[in-house]
């Protein structure tokens, strides 16, 4: 099918789109590591809502290799990240990948990085204060999982989509003026925090791993795990009590309800909650029927200046590290 041409998709992914035409994909990988990995979680959750035929995996880059999928193949499409572009298990996992007959395609902040070279095609994200959400790594791959979806089974979100990633910017500068104070209230009140645990599901569950596994421990040097809302009653929800801390997502998507139930629980026996409820965005401009997928874009953003706040008031810069780049691993 035909993408609308009314609608202004970045031409980088529309240029993915038009590879996959005429061409049988029954399987999307997803491939990154850390942080780049967890932003492709909301991305299958897309695919498992809205594909009919074509089934993902979420896999990190050196596992992916490792594990050798028997399906990876000429039919499969494998979407991989990483925002320098120099990770050597990602671009390790693109030249498998192309090994085994896949079309590949590159996310990556440095297009002439090792991963663009490694990558069939290249998509060019902005990064920093300065990017605009419809051109971030989000942003993009969203554009281009419900373009796969309507390229390759004709999808009829996807106008939808790409008129809401328009619109998420606006978004974005309103969730972060309302949240202000409660970002700087927050980093005032978990500074001293030795443990702060993340909560989430479904579509969010990502933006809860990413803070917890780069934001609490790489980059704050917290001891931090990222529960899942479903599997807090078995096992999890035994560390609960008044002096442990949880930032709890809710979406808007089908899963809130494990969301409320694991939140409803620990309001019982928790005091350090930090809740972020999607219900209280201000979502003008996104498609109704896209507001869950769209939600844990809005989070993420919000999160971030949590943590700049965060170490701010520690005193800790988020570029701190002591073994990232610069031992030996």
């Amino acid at each position: 099918m035909m993408v609308n041409s009314q609608v202004v998709v970045d031409q980088q992914v529309q240029n993915v789109l038009d590879a996959l035409k005429g061409r049988t994909i029954n399987h999307v990988y997803f491939v990154a590591c850390g942080g780049s990995s967890a932003i492709m979680y909301p991305n299958k959750y897309i695919m498992d809502r809205e594909a009919k035929n074509i089934s993902s995996d979420v896999y990190s880059s050196n596992e992916f290799i490792h594990r050798s999928p028997r399906k990876l193949g000429e039919n499969s499409l494998v979407i991989l990240c990483s925002m320098s572009g120099t990770t050597p298990e990602t671009v390790k996992a693109a030249e498998f990948a192309r090994q085994k007959g896949a079309l590949t395609v590159g996310f990556t902040n440095q297009e002439t990085s090792p991963l663009a070279q490694e990558s069939e095609l290249v998509v060019k994200y902005q990064w920093g204060a300065e990017s605009i959400a419809f051109n971030t790594n989000l942003g993009l791959l969203y554009q281009l999982t419900m373009g796969v979806l309507n390229v390759l089974e004709g999808n009829d979100k996807f106008d939808k989509m790409i008129n809401s990633l328009t619109n998420l910017q606006a978004v974005f500068e309103k969730s972060a003026k309302q949240y202000e104070s409660l970002a700087q209230q927050f980093g005032q009140d978990y500074k001293d925090e030795k443990v702060i645990y993340t909560m989430a599901s479904g579509a969010n569950y990502g933006i809860a791993y990413s803070y917890a596994i780069c934001i609490l421990m790489e980059m704050q040097w917290i001891h931090s795990n990222a529960v899942h809302s479903g599997e807090y009653f078995h096992g999890p929800f035994e560390i609960i009590d008044k002096d442990v801390p949880f930032i709890i997502l809710l979406g808007l998507d089908e899963t809130r309800p494990l969301d409320e139930r694991a939140l409803d629980f620990s309001k019982k026996y928790g005091e350090k909650l930090v809740v972020l409820d999607a219900k209280d965005l201000d979502l003008t401009g996104i498609d109704e029927e896209l507001k869950g997928y769209i939600a844990p874009l809005v989070l993420n953003h919000v999160l971030r200046k949590y943590a700049e706040q965060l170490a701010d008031a520690r005193n800790h810069p988020l570029s701190k590290r002591r073994y990232m780049w610069k031992v030996e691993y």
